[in-house]
């Protein structure tokens, strides 16, 4: 089974390249890659639209997002949970300080909150997606939820998609069957989705491309394996120069 071609790399873009000198500043977990992906899509929001992003953190992808569409609003949804991997409120202070560093504050509305709590009440139509929270299954099957509030057509993406167990096996629990989310692409471990028209539902060649990604993600953990125990020889051998996970 053939795997699918990763999102190809795009020229420079001299108002990209500007956002994400200010982006590579910011603690995060985001390629350049994948920025460019994020901001190709934020750019075909339309007048008006609403952009959400679950799980910001220092607020790398959100300088991204909210740089790229000046014409719509972003709506940042982060708890700014304790603990050594994610910082509390001091994540928040940094977070609040990249934004004024990069003048986009206004244009960015912070929901101090869990996404599976934020999710129920929420009301408002999405024009584009980014899903980059909690990485169990859990979280991540709720996190899908919020695809609801999209209308044929708006584009998801999806961070650590095929790198991380619980994002990967909620993906195949609830994209795999679905007839109205269509796998499109991935620029490393963001992948990008598509709401699918009625009329044109989610067809089997687009489940195999899913399925076509799972032997990537299998050498991904294997990988982190090979990192946690620091067998970095070996993690080199498989292809991977770096001592941070696959993403």
């Amino acid at each position: 089974m053939p795997t699918p071609p990763q999102q190809p790399a795009m020229p420079g873009h001299p108002e990209f390249q500007t956002a994400f000198g200010q982006a590579r500043e910011i603690g995060g977990w985001l390629t350049e890659a994948q920025a460019r992906a994020l901001w190709d899509e934020a750019r075909q929001v339309p007048d008006g639209g609403l952009i959400v992003e679950i799980g910001s953190h220092q607020g790398r992808s959100t300088v991204v997002l909210a740089a790229a569409a000046p014409q719509a609003k972003v709506v940042a949804v982060d708890p700014f949970v304790g603990g050594a991997m994610f910082g509390g409120l001091a994540t928040r202070e940094k977070f609040l300080a990249n934004l004024v560093r990069a003048e986009l504050v206004e244009r960015v509305d912070l929901r101090q909150a869990k996404s599976t709590e934020l999710r129920p009440s929420w009301t408002e139509p999405i024009s584009f997606l980014y899903i980059d929270g909690k990485h169990d299954y859990w979280t991540l099957s709720d996190d899908l939820r919020w695809t609801e509030f999209l209308p044929e057509g708006a584009r998801v993406c999806i961070h650590d998609a095929y790198s991380s167990i619980g994002v990967t096996l909620g993906l195949l629990r609830h994209v795999l069957p679905s007839r109205r989310l269509r796998y499109l692409d991935r620029t490393g471990s963001l992948a990008r989705f598509e709401i699918a028209a009625a009329a044109a539902p989610v067809s089997a060649a687009d489940r195999l491309r899913i399925l076509a990604e799972l032997p990537w993600w299998l050498r991904n953990v294997g990988i982190k394996v090979l990192l946690r125990l620091r067998l970095y020889p070996l993690a080199r051998l498989a292809g991977h120069h770096d001592r941070a996970d696959p993403y």
